[in-house]
């Protein structure tokens, strides 16, 4: 399991960290991570001191502190989930598959982990990944114009919700590769991954203020006594 988030956050500082209903935010993908009983290590690739001292505290292990060329804005997961994975087993003998779970994710929970950890015993899985459907019929989007509106798709905009195919969505809360397709670089979005369909109300993105406090009213609510 690897969790690859930088230290800093533009839009909400120290995010990764920052507390959420009582915990660092990253505190709840471990503890989540752990209460699955999924892995042989619980992994945490940070550069930041603070971060790898807060992942330990909560039982994560960090055996290597991520490099600086992956520790960017452009640095991408799978690079990332790359490099934790061949340095914690460059022989290739300890995983058989990898999961990349991420630190702000709090509504993550075994169940999920557990459901996508199943996918990949399926024959024709690689991939399996948290997704969750639109709210809205995608079909009846409209775009801003310098002048009014326009559907992006014209002819289904009069078409009732029930009769337009349901659209999902990646819920950005993990992601799992056998071994040998994480080194194939097999895509996460193809016919050989199988993704495990979440409730919206546990797929809160979190990328602004307005994100954080309309989560931890959400995470309040769902867990209240």
């Amino acid at each position: 399991m690897c969790n690859p988030r930088k230290g800093g956050s533009k839009r909400i500082p120290k995010k990764n960290i920052r507390d959420f209903c009582g915990k660092p935010m990253i505190a709840w993908s471990i503890e989540a991570a752990l209460n699955s009983q999924l892995f042989d290590d619980v992994i945490v690739s940070s550069d930041n001191a603070e971060v790898i001292e807060i992942a330990n505290q909560y039982g994560a292990s960090t055996p290597f502190v991520r490099p600086a060329e992956l520790a960017n804005d452009h640095a991408g997961t799978t690079a990332v989930v790359k490099h934790a994975v061949n340095v914690v087993d460059p022989d290739r003998s300890r995983y058989t598959s990898i999961c990349c779970l991420y630190a702000t994710a709090p509504f993550v929970n075994a169940d999920g982990l557990q459901q996508a950890a199943k996918n990949l015993d399926k024959p024709k899985c690689k991939t399996s990944f948290s997704a969750s459907s639109f709210a809205f019929p995608i079909q009846r989007a409209i775009k801003l114009e310098s002048e009014g509106v326009s559907p992006f798709q014209p002819n289904l905009m009069g078409q009732r919700s029930q009769d337009l195919e349901p659209a999902y969505h990646d819920a950005g809360q993990f992601y799992w590769w056998t071994r040998q397709a994480l080194d194939e670089d097999a895509g996460m979005f193809s016919n050989t991954s199988f993704p495990v369909i979440l409730p919206r109300m546990l797929t809160q993105d979190i990328d602004e203020p307005e994100d954080w406090e309309m989560a931890q009213f959400l995470f309040n609510y769902l867990h209240k006594p």
